[in-house]
């Protein structure tokens, strides 16, 4: 999922992605980055019992994101 904020009057373009990946073990991680468009931006990984509690994690994110004016 990949989401973006943009405001060119005040200088923002951001981005903010979200990636379910399964681990090694059998657990799943939601993968994280954001920063500014063109950047590498900064990287995350929560780690989740069950695939299940990774995507709500996600959507939890997602409408926070919402929020904050991210499409």
């Amino acid at each position: 999922m990949y989401l973006t904020k943009t405001d060119p009057s005040a200088n923002m373009h951001r981005f903010y992605r979200m990636d379910i990946v399964p681990g090694l073990f059998g657990d799943w991680g939601l993968l994280r980055s954001w920063g500014r468009i063109g950047s590498s931006g900064q990287v995350r990984t929560d780690w989740f019992e069950t695939e299940e509690a990774a995507k709500d994690a996600r959507f939890n994110l997602q409408m926070r994101k919402a929020k904050r004016g991210y499409e």
